[in-house]
């Protein structure tokens, strides 16, 4: 008689462990799976029919593992005296402005809220405090702002120093990596001793010094060494003497 769909075995090579319990896997759509049967894990991969549908297995595996480690992590951009911002709010558009500049003391003016401080502040943050600032005026005020030049900070450039060429700043932006600095700055210079490159990171806890290796980055394209950068971070490149 015919096995029941239930009954049929799983196909493994080589030898295997046989492994015969109900579990739970998450499909990459977000939908649970109730898994149930024998498998045989083999070399790091199953084949099987069943319930179990055919790759779920290495699904499953690929799932455990941990999220691929970034070298850094990007700040949100916090804005500076001079940057030009757009503030819109919804339902109310004559409340909304756009091209409005940071003036050197940090503050703008729109409707209805003629100064509030901008400079130091996320946009999401300063869209919080001039929806405060409009409860007075608006029911549930949603103000989105939005930064359409970027100065930034002072302090907040990331420097550009070493390799026989002349310092250089470029401006901080949101989610700015060491490929975006490399481009901005036309490629590396003449005398760069590329692959003992490293960026200067300060916090409180002290200076770190992160390694990077530009030669790999920029002639081979090896994104792994496209790292985050944050705010007045100082790439480092030496000299060489060839």
């Amino acid at each position: 008689m015919e096995k029941s769909h239930m009954e049929k075995s799983h196909i493994g090579f080589g030898l295997g462990i046989r492994l015969a319990a109900w579990r739970t896997a998450w499909t990459p759509r977000g939908r649970r799976l109730k898994i149930s049967g024998t498998a045989f894990l083999v070399g790091g991969f199953c084949i099987g029919v069943g319930v179990l549908p055919l790759g779920a297995c290495s699904d499953q595996d690929t799932a455990s593992l941990p999220p691929p480690v970034q070298p850094g992590e990007a700040l949100p951009y916090r804005i500076g005296p001079s940057d030009t911002l757009s503030v819109f709010v919804y339902g109310a558009p004559d409340l909304s402005v756009h091209g409005i500049p940071v003036r050197p003391d940090g503050r703008i003016a729109i409707p209805l809220v003629p100064s509030i401080v901008a400079a130091g502040k996320t946009p999401r943050e300063l869209g919080k405090d001039i929806a405060h600032k409009l409860l007075k005026f608006v029911r549930d005020p949603n103000v989105t702002v939005i930064v359409d030049s970027f100065h930034g900070m002072m302090g907040s450039e990331i420097r550009v120093i070493g390799g026989g060429a002349k310092p250089v700043a470029v401006p901080y932006v949101d989610h700015i990596t060491l490929l975006d600095v490399m481009t901005e700055i036309g490629g590396l210079p003449k005398f760069a001793a590329a692959n003992d490159a490293y960026v200067i990171r300060r916090s409180a806890k002290g200076d770190v010094k992160i390694p990077v290796r530009l030669g790999a980055l920029v002639n081979r394209g090896d994104l792994s060494q496209d790292i985050f950068l944050m705010p007045g971070d100082v790439l480092v490149i030496p000299q060489t003497m060839f």
